[in-house]
């Protein structure tokens, strides 16, 4: 059931014990709606703490200063940036198996919580953003880095085509109510380790190129990420590196998993979706960025994703 902010920030106004779980392979939107909710819930006296299957990556790390994890058991389940059961791990939907409100922006929710609060907007965090205004919280420079941090990543810095005129002037928000934005701009965007540099060089060499060098794809396997030491939250971002070369309407990363297979993710440019394009495959996502999972062999996945992919063109 689809309920707005106001309501949503009812429902948590209501509740005292209340746990947020963020997705597998935490990236700065989950993260920050997470950190964010909880900053402002426990503003108000909440009982509140965070859990996600993967730990917290040390490039977010800030989001959590100061915040101690107290360990209860919650009488309400928030999911932030979920859109799909599937997305939390086994081991956290196995625990809490019922989550009682989803805070999310994607088109593509299965509406799996009892309540939904689904925003048509660039980030998770301009959801949390809104939810916590109707809850009457003043918000801190520590709470106002949660949500700036959303913002930015998931509109690349605000350059992305989801980025809208709200979300400037909701960033601008959070800036004057003291986000370290040209800090954190800095180390989310401008920052790299050695061990990053060196996935991205064999990356580098993986670039193919179809339909005219309007679609490009690369790939990273296993050995990569083993012989260049990089940790997986060290990863984010490489999937943007097709879509950055000129001509490219469509990007593709494969990312080969430990058991097998490709983890699949899509970047495309102005009139190609990449949600249908992954759903194809049985996933989803957004229409300029968006994933999948196919099981088949390197060069049988490839070849189906550059088939599939031409489609668009």
């Amino acid at each position: 059931m689809k309920i707005s902010a106001k309501e949503a920030a009812m429902l948590l106004c209501a509740h005292d014990r209340i746990l947020i779980l963020s997705h597998k392979n935490p990236d700065g939107d989950t993260l920050g709606s997470a950190y964010g909710l909880l900053r402002a819930l426990r503003s108000l006296g909440k009982t509140v703490r965070t859990q996600c299957t993967d730990r917290l990556p040390q490039m977010f790390s800030y989001l959590a200063d100061g915040v101690q994890q107290e360990d209860f058991t919650p009488e309400f389940v928030v999911a932030v940036d979920v859109a799909s059961v599937s997305l939390l791990g086994d081991a956290v939907t196995e625990a809490y198996p019922n989550v009682d409100l989803c805070i999310d922006h994607h088109h593509t929710n299965e509406l799996y919580a009892q309540k939904t609060y689904l925003y048509d907007g660039a980030s998770a965090c301009e959801a949390v953003y809104e939810v916590i205004c109707e809850m009457g919280v003043s918000i801190t420079p520590d709470l106002a880095d949660c949500l700036y941090t959303g913002m930015a990543t998931d509109t690349g810095c605000f350059r992305f085509s989801n980025t809208t005129p709200k979300t400037m002037r909701l960033a601008a928000d959070l800036m004057e109510q003291g986000a370290r934005y040209a800090e954190l701009n800095r180390l989310l965007f401008e920052t790299k380790s050695k061990e990053r540099i060196a996935v991205e060089r064999m990356v580098l060499d993986t670039i193919s190129y179809a339909a005219d060098g309007k679609i490009a794809l690369i790939c990273i396997s296993q050995e990569m990420v083993k012989e260049s030491g990089a940790d997986e939250s060290e990863l984010g971002g490489i999937s943007g590196i097709p879509r950055t070369i000129e001509g490219v309407e469509i990007g593709i990363t494969m990312r080969e998993k430990e058991a097998g297979g490709y983890k699949i993710s899509v970047r495309t440019a102005a009139y190609a979706d990449a949600s249908k394009l992954c759903a194809a495959f049985g996933g989803g996502g957004h229409i300029r960025a968006a994933g999948c999972v196919i099981n088949a062999p390197y060069e049988q996945a490839k070849t189906m994703l550059l088939e599939e992919a031409a489609r668009f063109l």
